[in-house]
């Protein structure tokens, strides 16, 4: 379950909005820990930075971005800042590259060997073990050259095995392993919990949203 989509919400900020929490609010960190407690799977991407670095600090469980890429290689709101790439690392999470042009090179249209990019950046700040593939077929309407449907994957895993910076079980990993590495340690996670008996995280005054922004005003922005 993400925190956020393209508005903010009374415990966390959108990157498509300016920042109110500017991090968690009280509910926010209450929300982190009791999705922990669930064995839910924390996403970030849609997250605002301070809201993003927060939850990352505070999850004991692995967290993923499922559909977000690079900051660096393109400075779009919905990409990721190398410093909460570096803490992916200690984390245990998992960054999932999204296909979108405009994410990939911020531009309208992008080619495979530009995604590999974004793999190739991943890997060398972090490794392999803390990337996946987030392609958003189902959120976008345009998407690089030679990547129009998930039959073309194996085009990608070729342009990065001819890179050298790519072994086969690597590419294994990166295909589904590392997201089932997640998905086992955020259950590890709860079964510890629950051993130690932690109780359910309870708030009695739940925040109400006052506001007056609405997710699906914002879908033509990619599509």
């Amino acid at each position: 379950m993400t925190l956020t989509h393209t508005c903010n919400t009374p415990w966390a900020d959108s990157s498509n909005e300016a920042p109110v929490a500017n991090g968690l609010t009280e509910f926010g960190e209450k929300v982190v820990r009791e999705m922990n407690r669930l064995g839910m799977i924390l996403d970030l991407s849609h997250v605002g930075e301070n809201s993003t670095r927060a939850a990352i600090r505070l999850s004991r469980a692995p967290v993923v971005f499922s559909h977000s890429s690079v900051y660096s290689l393109c400075n779009h709101k919905r990409n990721v800042p190398d410093d909460i790439i570096q803490s992916l690392k200690e984390n245990g999470g998992i960054i999932m590259v999204n296909f979108f042009p405009d994410f990939v090179k911020c531009a309208p249209n992008a080619t495979i060997s530009d995604v590999a990019e974004h793999f190739h950046y991943i890997k060398r700040m972090i490794g392999s073990d803390y990337v996946g593939i987030g392609g958003d077929f189902d959120g976008v309407n345009r998407v690089p050259r030679g990547l129009e449907d998930v039959s073309r994957y194996p085009e990608l895993f070729a342009e990065l095995l001819r890179s050298g910076l790519w072994n086969v079980q690597e590419l294994k990993n990166l295909a589904g392993l590392n997201m089932l590495r997640v998905m086992r340690n955020v259950e590890k996670v709860r079964d510890e919990m629950r051993t130690n008996g932690v109780e359910p995280e309870e708030h009695p005054d739940s925040p109400n949203d006052n506001g007056n922004c609405t997710s699906n005003a914002f879908y033509t922005e990619y599509v």
